[in-house]
């Protein structure tokens, strides 16, 4: 599928995450407009299943299609899994049956599977392992999600699905490092415990969410001592600016741990929304801002140069998710609700440097084209 193809499937991404963040602030009593007050209960289904679908599901697509072995066919179908991931999100939207977005995600869950499964046969490997591994969770989260009528029970599930992806994603760089085998060895125990804990959470929550959340701290241990970026962050530009949105990540994702291992995954517990989102927001899109720079130019074949503005959205996220968490720490409803304002501000700010740095790429490539042409013409 060429550029033209993509784009469309990034629009739907996005529309999800706007529409997301929006409920998100509903459900936080933040004034919005009511169309998106109407999708506050659909606020976790926007920004896992719909955007964050899309756009992991339309990365492997590409990934699969740049095989060069690969039939035309098979170049083609892995991008059914990020339109029904779209497709699904622009379904909660427009007020379907909920069973037609359901329908859409498990859908997409099933074919993004199949693709890692395909990844895995080709090129055996913990790292390609593992993102099956998290392509199955997201699968299983949606049909939990499908068979039990409730968004939460699949909650741990999608949030394995985007811990395993990253950890997956990370662990296939390590290769570049001497990693010890005893090494990899922990991180296949660590990823065991974690499916195991949500596993036993169907049964046993009180049980289960806690050895989950344990093999999360373990994990982001695990990222911090073997990770490259622990070296790449002396290095200077683009190249440092990864490292610290890794590095950031990875410590709002034992915070995430903690948390949860004193119970707060529980959807009861008052600080259930500190340790979600310290996993969500902290982890998870902290990871976003740092491969951004990488993904987007590779998805959409547009340049994105590197500026230290870059800085400036991952500072507001960082100090805006640390305000929250102490607000809701602390029962500090006007604290919680202003930080997470400044959270979707800082995804706002996410996105402006993106368009920016897309249009400053494309204004270069442009510069460039110009002057090969003018010196081919002097003879």
């Amino acid at each position: 599928m060429n550029v033209a193809g993509r784009l469309p499937l990034l629009f739907l991404g996005m529309l999800a995450l706007v529409a997301g963040v929006l409920a998100g602030l509903a459900r936080l009593a933040v004034t919005v407009p009511v169309s998106a007050a109407a999708q506050a209960g659909s606020h976790g289904a926007l920004m896992i299943a719909a955007f964050l679908g899309t756009v992991i599901s339309l990365e492997r697509a590409v990934a699969l299609a740049s095989n060069p072995r690969a039939t035309a066919g098979r170049k083609l179908w892995p991008y059914l899994a990020p339109l029904c991931a779209g497709l699904g999100g622009f379904a909660l939207l427009s007020g379907a049956p909920l069973w037609t977005a359901l329908a859409l995600f498990i859908i997409a869950g099933v074919l993004l599977t199949a693709g890692s499964a395909l990844i895995v046969r080709q090129q055996p490997a913990l790292y390609t392992a593992t993102l099956a591994l998290g392509a199955l969770s997201w699968l299983i989260g949606n049909l939990a999600w499908a068979g039990s009528g409730t968004i939460v029970v699949a909650i741990p599930w999608w949030m394995a699905f985007l811990v395993l992806t990253i950890a997956g994603e990370r662990l296939e760089l390590a290769r570049f490092l001497p990693t010890p085998v005893a090494a990899k060895r922990a991180f296949a125990v660590i990823v065991a415990a974690m499916l195991a804990g949500m596993g036993v959470a169907f049964w046993r929550e009180e049980l289960g969410l806690p050895l989950f959340a344990a093999a999360l701290i373990a994990l982001s241990l695990w990222l911090l001592r073997y990770d490259i970026a622990r070296h790449t962050v002396r290095q200077t530009g683009l190249t440092r600016y990864i490292a610290v949105c890794l590095l950031a990540g990875y410590a709002w994702l034992a915070i995430g741990g903690l948390l949860g291992a004193a119970g707060a995954f529980s959807p009861d517990d008052p600080l259930r929304d500190a340790a979600l989102h310290a996993v969500f927001l902290g982890f998870v899109f902290s990871m976003i801002f740092g491969h951004a720079p990488i993904i987007f130019p590779a998805v959409a074949k547009i340049q994105m140069p590197y500026h230290p503005a870059f800085y400036l959205q991952l500072v507001l996220l960082h100090g805006s998710l640390a305000a929250r968490v102490v607000g809701d720490l602390g029962d500090l409803t006007a604290l919680s609700q202003g930080a997470a304002i400044a959270n979707s501000i800082a995804l706002l700010v996410f996105v402006v440097t993106i368009v920016v740095s897309a249009l400053r790429g494309r204004s270069g490539r442009a510069a460039t084209a110009a002057g090969k042409a003018l010196r081919r013409s002097i003879p």
